[in-house]
């Protein structure tokens, strides 16, 4: 079918490979492998991606290069797939621009379902509102929910699609305060349990990371300790 979201899987382990793409098939979905980063790569060239499931341990060009040109370069929302169980690769894929990251070996109903959850999430958030405002303002931050971009004066911000999910949520209510189980649920659209605060933390930080890199002079986001964000008057 040709309206069939197509999703790359970049995975080097051939049995893998064949059963991601596999269950991505019987969802509807149309599956890309890939068995090396520098495969991975040019295939991200040659289309738009509705999705990269990506392992991190790749031939060629590492998982950890290509997540960063993804978010530089693409802007299409990542799961990471990978064996590296430790809290701090977790961390530094998130901070990367990874949307969600699975640990090796895992249940592939799982798997599923949150393929199904990212991509859900993100074309609903992709959808401009038929009525509501063209742009939404703060300071001179404007974000365009209709081009999903970002800008801070004249600096146009690179954000991760969870990056800017955030954002755009603390902009469309300017004076409410927003717990991290409510930024997490709102965003990533699941029940705040298990790792749910880390995950804010981490996005949180490096969304406020690239804002100070645009405008060093300006603080838009606050923390009120104990509660939760922000946008800072």
């Amino acid at each position: 079918m040709a309206d069939r979201l197509h999703i790359l899987v970049a995975e080097d382990d051939d049995d893998i490979n064949r059963l991601l793409c596999s269950v991505l098939r019987a969802s509807g979905y149309a599956p890309q492998p890939a068995y090396s980063g520098t495969e991975a790569a040019l295939y991200l060239e040659q289309r738009e991606w509705a999705l990269v499931l990506l392992d991190l341990m790749l031939p060629g060009m590492r998982g950890e290069s290509l997540l960063e040109e993804i978010g530089e370069r693409y802007g299409c929302p990542v799961i990471v797939i990978s064996a590296k169980g430790e809290q701090q690769s977790k961390i530094t894929a998130l901070k990367a621009g990874a949307d969600d990251y699975i640990t090796k070996p895992f249940d592939i109903e799982e798997v599923a379902a949150r393929i199904d959850s990212v991509l859900r999430r993100h074309r609903r958030l992709s959808v401009a509102p038929a009525n509501g405002p063209s742009l939404l303002r703060h300071k001179d931050l404007t974000v365009d929910p209709e081009a999903k971009t970002v800008c801070a004066g004249d600096v146009r911000l690179s954000l991760t699609a969870r990056e800017y999910d955030i954002l755009a949520l603390l902009l469309s209510s300017p004076k409410k305060l927003f717990a991290k189980a409510n930024l997490f649920e709102s965003v990533w659209g699941e029940d705040y349990i298990g790792g749910g605060e880390n995950v804010v933390n981490v996005h949180m930080s490096n969304l406020r990371n690239k804002l100070a890199k645009a405008n060093p002079r300006e603080e838009y986001i606050e923390t009120i300790w104990g509660m939760g964000y922000r946008l800072k008057s």
